[in-house]
């Protein structure tokens, strides 16, 4: 749900784009394709040494504007729409059913009937989520606040805290309970604290926001206006024991493995750990606190805030994850301070992709197990395994030659790589779903369900090994991630789309650029940036770099994270460097194994053009292409506090900046602002 903090994986971005591209062999020769669609993208007005995004996306953008019900507008929503009309078509067909109980189709058929009845919705108002409200309100002490918190864990409503098992970053064949800030309402602490105008304006409107939130759960107007503020005051109290966005990237800090009774002890004697865990199944000896002091702060606050203002902070948290799935005035109300505050949207998204929405959420590999025989054939899979290790062998090519890193630190590397294991497309061996019960009483009901299954089924994964075949991701997805714990890349097979293209329309340079640079390669190198490099090949956080050759790499990479504190996409509002750092080195690291990767093929030896640009300008824009979005300003403030991506356009110009063929390919001169001179260059890999 909307508060909860999972582990961080190292994903491409969030809802941007996905990709498509093609082996050598494929690969068109010669003749361009009619309207090429990399040419027709460009605004060829503007220089591409002054501003590279502008000329590569600019033609495009122009002619698609953003939508008033979204945020943003670019190659990944018109993927993501494609996909929808897929999805839509799936549950239609499997809603016209008459399923076997607890079939696939069963499950998707009902939950899509339930999820589009609006009017059974708006009878219902909110009676579904009356036996948990009434759960709070029967709250007479700390304890009972604290019993709440733990029974609104399995329907995924983070308060207080997080409590969540995966892998023990440093034993990754063990599966750990971790305990770990969160309860938060706005995205991260900083919302609570950045004096920017635009980020004092959302703060007023969430005051608001949950003033009618509990306006809507029966409080009068007054009432509710200062219950609100009671609760953000409470909430800022948890953000300022919150650590900032980019101290969260440091592994070993953040790995503070602990006796169970010890937590209790030393840091929240309010939560007797051992008992409150017992509850659920399981009994740990230890377990891994992310940030102890923040524990010490929620002790602190339960025993100094009056227990109405801890109840309608967990009111509030109930009502605001499961409005998207109440009647109508509470979707509203949701999408208004979420959506049209928080991110520019100016009006609802149709309610059929929000109902799609919420099934990914809920079932999502349920749906990808029908998704997948229709839209991903095998021969689609092994064509882009065999890019995996293409781009593979360019990485190895290159810590081979790398002048700076010692020959210890570069075996140990080079170990590292070949262990990293691909998965593409969708698992080899699919999730059980059997026991997950979906019905037709309401859509809030089906996503309590299917929360509840989510939560036994991590508390499943405790004391037994690790299930390395397992996905974070649905095949559906149009993303892709790096995990630590497993030395893994994942990219699912709904990252292998451009819009409106067929594949056998994409050339070489394009597919590199656009598969191979910004979603494989990009991949890889989140193993080998400045968080996922303290894992070694078994996924284990252990230091494996020479002294020397870490203080190396680090001093390299701080030339990126100062280029990018640099840039000032709204006035007043900087990206964070540090905190962008593992994805803007992971850009920087897929433009180069895709150049090392591309320069091997038929189609750059040839020097042939197509569209009227070379391979390389080709490659180049392909690249750009898995940024074209343009964004309301609304989602950039969000995004440059909450989010450690750099928005697109500076994932373009901020890499390429640093690259000598891109320099090569498009004549980029000195003095132009895409210009760097060579001595301020990054050069890590």
């Amino acid at each position: 749900m909307r508060s909860s903090r999972r582990r961080a994986i190292a994903v491409i971005t969030v809802a941007v784009f996905a990709a498509c591209g093609r082996t050598t062999s494929d690969a068109p020769k010669g003749a361009a394709p009619p309207e090429d669609f990399i040419r027709a993208a460009l605004d060829t007005t503007v220089d591409p040494g002054v501003d590279f995004f502008a000329y590569a996306e600019g033609g495009w953008l122009a002619k698609h504007p953003i939508p008033a019900s979204e945020a943003s507008w670019g190659i990944g929503k018109e993927i993501q729409n494609d996909l929808y009309a897929k999805l839509r078509g799936i549950n239609e067909r499997a809603a016209a059913q008459q399923a076997p109980a607890g079939s696939d189709e069963q499950k998707i058929g009902d939950f899509w009937t339930t999820g589009m009845d609006s009017a059974n919705a708006d009878r219902l108002g909110l009676s579904p989520l009356g036996a948990v409200l009434a759960m709070i309100d029967s709250v007479k002490n700390v304890p009972g606040a604290i019993d709440a918190a733990f029974a609104l864990r399995p329907l995924q409503v983070g308060v207080f805290f997080d409590v969540s098992i995966y892998q023990d970053e440093r034993h990754s064949d063990v599966m750990a309970v971790h305990i770990s800030q969160g309860g938060l309402g706005l995205p991260e602490r900083d919302f609570y604290f950045n004096k920017e105008a635009g980020i004092a304006k959302i703060r007023a409107a969430y005051v608001v926001h949950i003033a009618r939130t509990l306006g809507q759960l029966g409080r009068d107007s007054a009432a509710a206006g200062k219950a609100a503020q009671r609760v953000m005051a409470f909430e800022t109290a948890l953000a300022k024991a919150s650590r900032k966005l980019e101290a969260l990237r440091d592994p070993p800090k953040n790995y503070n493995k602990m006796r169970t009774a010890d937590v209790t002890a030393r840091h929240t004697p309010s939560i007797a750990w051992a008992d409150r865990l017992g509850a659920w199944g399981i009994h740990p000896d230890s377990v891994i606190v992310g940030q102890p002091e923040f524990l010490d702060a929620v002790n602190r606050l339960l025993g100094a805030t009056p227990l109405p203002v801890l109840q309608d902070y967990l009111r509030y948290h109930v009502a605001a994850d499961y409005s998207p799935y109440l009647s109508k005035p509470f979707a509203d109300e949701y999408f208004d301070f979420y959506r049209r505050t928080m991110s520019g949207a100016k009006e609802q998204r149709p309610r059929w992709k929000r109902v799609l929405d919420a099934e990914e959420e809920a079932m999502g590999m349920v749906l990808g197990r029908i998704f997948v025989k229709a839209y991903f054939p095998e021969r689609s899979k092994q064509r882009y395994v065999a890019m995996v290790g293409a781009i593979r062998e360019s990485y190895r090519e290159r810590i081979a030659r790398l002048a700076w890193m010692s020959d210890s630190t570069k075996t140990k590397a080079q170990q590292k790589l070949a262990a990293i294991t691909s998965k593409v497309g969708y698992p080899d061996r699919w999730k059980d779903y059997s026991k997950l019960a979906i019905g037709t009483e309401s859509f809030a009901a089906n996503m309590m369900s299917a929360s509840r299954w989510h939560f036994d089924d991590m508390l499943s994964k405790y004391g037994k090994p690790v299930d390395r075949t397992e996905w974070e991701m649905t095949p559906q997805t149009y993303n892709a991630y790096y995990n630590p714990s497993n030395n893994e890349i994942v990219l699912p097979a709904g990252i292998f789309w451009i819009p409106g293209v067929p594949d056998s329309l994409v050339d070489d340079a394009v597919a590199y650029g656009y598969a191979g640079a910004s979603t494989i390669g990009h991949e890889i190198t989140h193993g080998f940036d400045d968080e996922g490099r303290q894992f070694d090949a078994a996924g284990n956080l252990v230091n494996w770099w020479s002294a020397g050759d870490a203080t190396k790499f680090k001093a390299r990479a701080d030339v990126l994270a100062k280029e990018f504190d640099a840039y000032e996409p709204i006035k007043g509002i900087h990206i964070n460097g540090e905190a962008s750092l593992g994805e803007n080195l992971a850009d920087y690291g897929g433009i180069l194994l895709g150049i090392d990767a591309f320069k091997k093929t038929a189609q750059y030896k040839s020097g042939e053009k197509i569209g009227g640009l070379t391979p390389m300008q080709r490659y180049f824009l392909g690249y750009a292409l898995s940024w074209q979005q343009q964004v309301r300003e609304q989602n950039l403030r969000r995004q440059l506090l909450s989010d450690v991506h750099a928005p697109a356009k500076w994932r373009v110009l901020g890499p390429l900046s640093n690259i000598p063929e891109f320099y090569e390919a498009f004549g980029v001169k000195p003095g132009q602002p895409m210009w760097r001179p060579e001595s301020a260059r990054v050069e890590v890999w």
